[in-house]
C-alpha cells in the first residue's frame, strides 16, 4: 500500500514539476521576446521542447517498471491456485478411479467353473500351469494343471496385479488327503464357464420330440450320438481295457456334473490302478458302479482302449455332448 501511495505522490511531483518548469519558461521567454530577436526566440523554443519532451520519457518510463513489477504477483496467484487443484488428494481419487474393476457376469442360480485352455498338453508336453497356495506369485506352487480341464472356483481374487481364482472341491472325495492348503490358479490362463453344476433331474420334454441316444461301440472305439434318427455326433473314443471294461448294456443317464475329482484305486475292483485327477470334465453318469462318458485330458490315445471303464472323450467334443445330452438319454454300449 505504501509503495503505491509513493508511486502516486510521484506521479504528482513530476506533473507539478512540469508545469512550473513549463510556465517559468514561458515567463522567461515572454520577457525575453520584448527584449531579443527572433532567433533567439526561436532556441529558446526548442530548448523548451526537449525539456518538455525528456520529462514526459522519465515519467512513461517509471510507469513500464511499475506495470512489470506488478505481473511477477499475478502470476504467483496463479502458480498458488494450480498447486491448490492439483493437491495429493485430488490426484489419488482420480487414480482410483482409473483402475480395473473385475465384473463376473455370473447368470442367477448357476456355478461358476474355469477351464484351463493355456497349459501343458496331456503327456506335460509345454510349460504347465501352476497352481498356487495363494493370490500371488510369492506364493508357493500347490501343484500343476493341463489344458482341458475344468475346476468349480468360489469367486475370485486380486494379487500382483491381476485376478486369482479360488478352486472348490466341494464335492465327496474317496482320498481327500491328496488335497491340502487352498488352490489359486491365474486367471490368464482360464476361460470361466457357467453351469447348473450336478444335474439329476429329468427335464419335461415335449410331445413328439425325438428321442435322444448315445451309442458306444466298444469293437470300432466310435461314440455315436443321435436325436431320432438324425446324427447329432460321429468322435473316436477310448473304452476300458481288457482288464477294466466298460460294461456292455442298455443304460440311462443318470447324473450330470460338470467337473469331477477323479481318484485310484477302486476298492471295489479286483484289479484298479493309482490314479488322481482332479477337473474331470463334462460327466455323463451312465452306470450306480461308476461308468461315466467325460471329458479326457491325460492322453490322446482316442480310437483305441484305454480307460479304466469309462468312456473317454476329447473335452472339446465332450463338452458339446454335454451341452446337448439331457438326463434320461440313453445310453448303448455295444461290441
Amino acid at each position: 500500500m505504501l509503495d503505491y501511495w509513493l508511486r502516486g505522490w510521484n506521479k504528482r511531483c513530476l506533473k507539478q514539476q512540469l508545469s512550473i518548469l513549463r510556465c517559468r519558461i514561458i515567463e522567461s521567454m515572454v520577457d525575453r521576446s520584448e527584449k531579443s530577436d527572433p532567433i533567439v526566440l526561436s532556441i529558446i523554443f526548442l530548448i523548451l521542447f526537449l525539456c518538455v519532451g525528456i520529462v514526459a520519457t522519465l515519467f512513461l518510463q517509471q510507469q513500464s517498471v511499475v506495470e512489470v513489477v506488478a505481473q511477477p504477483q499475478v502470476e504467483n496467484a496463479l502458480l498458488i491456485t494450480s498447486s491448490v487443484q492439483t493437491k495429493p488428494e485430488e490426484v489419488a481419487e482420480v487414480a482410483v478411479q482409473t483402475q480395473p474393476e473385475i465384473v463376473e457376469v455370473n447368470p442367477e442360480g448357476l456355478e461358476t467353473y474355469i477351464t484351463i485352455v493355456d497349459s501343458c498338453g496331456p503327456h506335460f508336453e509345454g510349460e504347465c500351469l501352476r497352481v498356487r497356495s495363494g493370490p500371488g506369485l510369492d506364493y508357493p506352487v500347490v501343484t500343476t494343471l493341463r489344458t482341458g480341464i475344468v475346476l468349480k472356483v468360489a469367486g475370485s481374487e486380486m494379487g500382483d496385479g491381476r485376478e486369482w481364482y479360488k478352486v472348490t472341491f466341494d464335492e465327496w472325495l474317496r482320498y481327500p488327503e491328496r488335497v491340502s492348503g487352498q488352490w489359486y490358479v491365474a486367471a490368464d490362463f482360464v476361460e470361466p464357464v457357467y453351469d447348473a453344476g450336478i444335474v439329476t433331474t429329468i427335464l419335461e420334454v415335449a410331445t413328439g420330440t425325438p428321442k435322444k441316444t448315445i451309442t458306444v461301440d466298444r469293437s470300432e472305439q466310435k461314440l455315436y450320438a443321435y436325436q431320432g434318427e438324425e446324427l447329432f455326433m460321429e468322435e473316436s473314443i477310448s473304452t476300458g481295457i481288457e482288464l477294466t471294461p466298460t460294461p456292455r448294456g442298455v443304460f440311462t443317464v443318470f447324473r450330470k456334473t460338470p467337473s469331477r475329482y477323479m481318484q485310484g484305486p477302486l476298492p471295489y475292483l479286483a484289479i484298479s490302478k493309482y490314479y488322481d485327477l482332479p477337473g474331470v470334465p463334462w460327466n455323463l453318469y451312465f452306470t450306480e458302479q461308476g461308468a461315466v462318458i467325460h471329458g479326457t485330458y491325460w492322453h490322446d490315445s482316442f480310437g483305441q482302449p484305454y480307460s479304466s471303464g469309462c468312456v473317454n472323450v476329447e473335452p472339446q467334443m465332450a463338452q458339446k455332448l454335454y451341452a446337448w445330452a439331457e438326463i434320461g438319454t440313453t445310453v448303448i454300449v455295444q461290441d
